[in-house]
């Protein structure tokens, strides 16, 4: 088995290429300086990294998590690194009247929004599901329900700068994998909703982007701490994961498959064989070291 995916992920990728569209090449910083940008969940991970890109390209920074103090720290090197200006609000995504704080401070300060970042998740854990339904209710919550409460507030602004939603999603929302159920549950219910909306969007002339991130395995520190253990795949960089993420969202791309090699595979291989892709995937993890 291992042969043959070293084998077929290569060809896969190169025909995926092909098949559906390969990434732009016109993207240029210059697109995000003055920006207003809302990131959630930017405290760690792709979040900060995210955060510190649009620094660097001169760009408005309003940033959310639940630790002030972390957010601080990010905010000020984010100042440091050139952003047109740097801020937060912190606050946890279980509440379900965070989001609309979270844009009347981008409205307050700004008086507009031209891209709004949706990034944060809540803890779950690497296992077999256990049966807990108020855990996938709780994640569903911050996971889902608060990407929608975000988007449903920002919209107003969005709509007259014409701006972009980017939505953080992954792999486990286009394709089943174990140990994941109640993770995959909402990543599974983010394509629905956005992929849904967007159709709305293009039928009523709503000329606002939504880009929607389908992410593999990423070497964040949470992501690495929680599954290194049992995945026998490499993650990929979070710097450039996160800048792949921005550039998407300005280039007001449907999707971003990243890495782009191995996503866009395993969706045609879903699409084509589907039952191989199974196979492919429960080969990819250390079952051994899954304890219940």
């Amino acid at each position: 088995m291992g042969l043959l995916l070293k084998i077929f992920i290569p060809l896969l990728g190169v025909a995926l290429a092909f098949y559906f569209y390969a990434a732009p090449e016109n993207f240029s910083g210059e697109m995000l300086r003055g920006k207003r940008v809302i990131v959630t969940g930017a405290s760690g991970g792709i979040g900060e990294q995210m955060a510190y890109h649009l620094a660097r390209m001169e760009a408005h920074l309003l940033l959310t998590a639940r630790t002030e103090a972390k957010l601080q720290k990010v905010v000020k090197r984010c100042l440091e690194l050139g952003a047109a200006s740097a801020r937060y609000v912190s606050g946890s995504m279980e509440d379900t009247t965070f989001p609309e704080v979270v844009v009347k401070e981008a409205e307050n300060t700004w008086g507009g929004l031209d891209m709004l970042i949706l990034n944060h998740i809540g803890y779950t854990y690497f296992n077999y599901f256990d049966g807990d339904v108020a855990h996938i209710r709780k994640l569903l919550e911050i996971n889902f329900l608060s990407y929608v409460a975000m988007t449903v507030s920002a919209l107003p602004l969005l709509k007259e700068s014409e701006g972009s939603i980017v939505v953080v999603s992954s792999m486990a929302g286009k394709t089943g994998a174990p140990f994941s159920a109640p993770y995959s549950a909402t990543k599974f219910a983010l394509d629905g909703f956005f992929s849904s909306l967007r159709h709305e969007f293009i039928i009523d002339k709503v000329n606002v982007s939504i880009t929607l991130c389908i992410l593999g395995y990423i070497d964040t520190e949470n992501a690495v701490r929680a599954v290194s253990h049992a995945i026998r795949s490499t993650p990929a960089p979070k710097e450039e994961c996160a800048l792949e993420i921005i550039k998407s969202g300005a280039l007001r791309q449907r999707e971003l498959h990243y890495p782009s090699r191995v996503v866009g595979s395993m969706l045609l291989l879903q699409a084509i064989a589907p039952d191989f892709l199974d196979s492919l995937t429960r080969s990819g993890y250390k079952v051994e070291n899954i304890r219940r």
